[in-house]
C-alpha cells in the first residue's frame, strides 16, 4: 500500500478518533489535581507598578494570598499581565521582603529594626521640622501664600481617584507646592 504523508496523518487521525485513545474520562478525573484556588476568596485590585491600571484577581484563603492572575473581565488588560504584574504574587509571598521598618541614624553605617509606631512618629516629626524651617507666609510682594518649598511629593499611579483626592488635600494642607504624580512622569 502506497500512503503519502498526508494520507498517513488522515488515517492516523481516523484510527485515533475511533479508538478514543483508550482513555476514559472517569480515570482522568481520578488523577486530576484539585484547584489550589478552590474555596478561596477572590478580590480584584489594581497592579501597583505603573500607571496603566491593569486589574488583578487576588485569591486569598485564611488571610493569606495563595494566587494572583490577570482579570479577564478588565477592559484594560483583558486578563494579560506584563512581567512585573505577573510576578506580583512574589511581592507578598517572599521571604526576602521587609516586614518591619528599618532606620539608619544620621552618620550611621548600619540599619536597625524599629517599631512601626516609632517610625511613623519619626516621619511626622521630620515633616514638621522641614515644613517649619521652609514655610513662607507671604511672598516677596507681601501677598499671602502659606506654602513650603522644602518638601515635594511624587504620588503613586496605584492610587484610585478618592485616594488621590485625599492625598492632595493632605499635601495642600501642609502647604506643598511641588506635587507631581507618577502617571504624568
Amino acid at each position: 500500500m502506497n500512503v503519502s504523508r498526508r494520507g498517513f496523518l488522515k488515517l492516523s487521525g481516523a484510527v485515533t478518533a475511533v479508538s478514543g485513545l483508550g482513555l476514559s474520562l472517569k480515570a482522568t478525573a481520578a488523577h486530576a489535581k484539585e484547584l489550589k484556588i478552590k474555596y478561596a476568596k477572590e478580590t480584584t485590585t489594581i497592579c501597583p507598578y505603573c500607571s496603566v491600571g491593569c486589574s488583578i484577581i487576588v485569591s486569598t484563603r485564611d488571610g493569606k494570598v495563595i494566587n494572583t492572575e490577570g482579570d479577564p473581565d478588565s477592559p484594560i488588560n483583558r486578563g494579560s499581565l506584563c512581567s512585573k504584574g505577573g510576578s506580583i504574587y512574589q511581592m507578598v509571598n517572599n521571604e526576602n521582603r521587609l516586614s518591619k521598618p528599618l532606620y539608619r541614624a544620621p552618620n550611621a553605617t548600619e540599619w536597625k529594626e524599629v517599631d512601626w509606631e516609632w517610625a511613623l512618629d519619626k516621619i511626622a516629626e521630620n515633616i514638621k521640622k522641614s515644613r517649619d524651617a521652609s514655610f513662607k507666609r507671604t511672598n516677596a510682594k507681601g501677598e499671602l501664600v502659606n506654602r513650603t518649598d522644602g518638601i515635594a511629593s511624587v504620588g503613586s499611579a496605584a492610587l484610585d481617584l478618592e485616594e488621590c483626592f485625599t492625598y492632595q488635600k493632605f499635601l495642600r494642607g501642609l502647604g506643598l507646592v511641588y506635587i507631581e504624580h507618577q502617571a504624568r512622569i
